[in-house]
């Protein structure tokens, strides 16, 4: 059966929630996340999604399965953790796009689907035509962390091919446990990353 991408925004999100949050909790188990997420965490971090009306998500299907996803939304419209940087900065969070997080299963990945994934989002946000910049924000671990894989690749480079730019002066801090490890949370450093839309 071919795979099926369908693009939905806002309210037309939450019949697929309860998949989200499945491919959310497998994905982000993996490096570098290592994250053991419960689904009402998932499900209230997704709902900001829901209700948000010039959302986005981007799925594909196989079937009628959910095996991939990617996620943005008005940065005015995320939890204030993530616009806290931007406010404490100056920047106006009414005129960033932010994209979420983009989850596959590991069968289905492909720099097609990546590029497919970045591209919906950057033209959803265009046609919008109220938003300056897209934004995302990336997990940095050390090279040397006792987890990574040897096969793992740091997407700096396809990020930087699509246009968008690190911001050392962006960051924020996320706390939870590592997987298999930590047995108290500690912080996670997230460094923004941003594209003019011109």
């Amino acid at each position: 059966m071919p795979l099926d991408i369908h693009l939905l925004s806002g309210e037309a999100i939450r019949p697929v929630i309860d998949d989200l949050v499945r491919l959310r909790i497998e994905v982000f188990r993996e490096y570098p996340y290592l994250f053991d997420g419960n689904p009402d965490y998932e499900a209230g971090y997704l709902d900001a999604y829901v209700r948000s009306a010039w959302s986005l998500g981007v799925l594909l299907f196989d079937g009628g399965k959910v095996v991939g996803a990617a996620t943005g939304l008005p940065l005015q419209d995320e939890a204030e953790a993530f616009q806290r940087p931007f406010l404490e900065q100056g920047w106006n969070p009414e005129r960033i796009f932010y994209f979420g997080e983009s989850v596959v299963l590991p069968e289905y990945r492909s720099v097609d689907l990546d590029l497919r994934f970045f591209a919906e989002r950057e033209r959803f946000a265009r046609g919008l035509n109220r938003f300056d910049w897209c934004a995302f924000c990336a997990l940095r671990r050390p090279r040397d962390h006792p987890a990574r894989p040897a096969s793992y690749r740091d997407p700096d480079a396809f990020w930087l091919q699509r246009g968008f730019t690190p911001q050392p002066g962006l960051q924020a801090e996320y706390r939870w446990c590592d997987i298999g490890g930590e047995q108290q949370a500690t912080a996670k450093p997230m460094v923004f990353w941003l594209k003019e839309l011109t």
